[in-house]
């Protein structure tokens, strides 16, 4: 993985991070996969990460990727380990492509939190200007285009055939995520957010009927939460499970456009750690040339899309403040967290207008 490391702030390099007790995950590993703990252990957390950490593990000559829950202020559901590392488990023989997982540790007791680890995947993880502005016209188009390929490939896998017929509940799942986006928010709440009950309640009177329910959703799909390559273009591995579950495959559609076209085509997006090189202001196609592809590619009815979108303002608006509420008790780590509070009114906005839509 090149997504660049850094060592957790107020630790020495080459300590362990925050989060990580490396001497208990060492005697874990040597009594659980010893060929595993063939040499010495070494952690950097890997930046960029918004919720769950993710560190980049050295154990002797090799290379894994540790994966764990926040610190504090954790929001079970949302950060449920064992459940990512079965999902990208069932979706290893399928087009998706996943990195391998390797271990799940749901003992609290070994690192502070359950964890799990996957193999580390080559590839780039795109989410500044920095990085996306060296490539061409050409590369960007085939970059989110190859995005849209790989969602509808998830869209179209049979959650039976690989094992996650049980992986979630599809009946009311769009009233549910109303509810349970909600409920997230009353509990990360710490100031005054105007107009963000209205949107609550205006996606909660006028949920669609779902009729593409029961499929295998990501819950975050967006660039920056693949690893990919541009010489070929390719989709190395998708990230990032942490809220997957059987659902709507649109409301994976409409966060994603909100992230494309609603962040990504604004000012906001200019040096946001979500938003920065996204979208058409970083010179990628537009949220409707995005729609195109993936409606070609996949059986999926694209639907009241405008409904999605507003879903995905509110989610990721609830996310933010999330984020926001951990970083007022430095409960964060990495660079960029002040910003992301100064998100949520204008996502707010976006979704009240999005809502009202016909």
């Amino acid at each position: 993985m090149t997504d660049p490391a850094v060592d957790a702030p107020g630790n020495p390099t080459g300590s362990a991070p925050r989060g990580l007790d490396l001497d208990r995950l060492g005697a874990y590993l040597a009594a659980h996969r010893p060929e595993l703990a063939a040499g010495p252990l070494s952690a950097r957390l890997i930046a960029g990460g918004r919720s769950n950490l993710t560190y980049l593990l050295r154990c002797g000559d090799r290379e894994l990727v540790l994966r764990r829950p926040p610190l504090g202020h954790v929001l079970a559901t949302a950060h449920d380990m064992a459940r990512e590392h079965r999902v990208i488990s069932a979706l290893a023989p399928t087009d998706v492509p996943v990195p391998d997982a390797l271990l799940l540790c749901p003992d609290e007791d070994v690192i502070g939190a359950p964890f799990y680890l996957m193999e580390k995947v080559d590839g780039e993880v795109y989410r500044s200007r920095s990085q996306t502005d060296p490539l061409t016209a050409g590369q960007r188009r085939e970059l989110a285009m190859a995005m849209m390929d790989t969602l509808a490939a998830l869209h179209m896998v049979e959650p039976a055939a690989v094992g996650l017929a049980d992986f979630g509940r599809p009946e009311g799942y769009l009233a549910r995520q109303v509810r349970r986006w909600a409920g997230q928010l009353d509990r990360s709440r710490s100031r005054p957010l105007p107009g963000i009950d209205e949107l609550r309640d205006a996606l909660a009177a006028s949920v669609p009927e779902g009729a593409n329910a029961g499929r295998i959703v990501h819950g975050d799909y967006r660039l920056d939460n693949l690893l990919a390559a541009v010489e070929p273009v390719a989709v190395r591995a998708v990230l990032d499970w942490e809220m997957a579950t059987l659902g709507d495959p649109l409301a994976d559609l409409g966060l994603l456009l909100t992230y494309w076209s609603v962040l990504g085509d604004s000012e906001l997006a200019d040096g946001n750690p979500v938003a920065d090189g996204l979208g058409p202001r970083a010179g990628f196609p537009s949220g409707a040339e995005l729609i195109d592809r993936y409606a070609a590619r996949s059986d999926v009815d694209v639907g009241p899309l405008h409904w999605h979108v507003a879903l995905g303002c509110f989610k990721l608006a609830v996310i933010c403040e999330g984020i926001h509420y951990r970083h007022t008790l430095g409960q964060t780590l990495g660079p960029g967290f002040d910003r992301i509070g100064g998100m949520v009114a204008p996502l707010v906005e976006h979704g009240l207008r999005a809502v009202r839509e016909k």
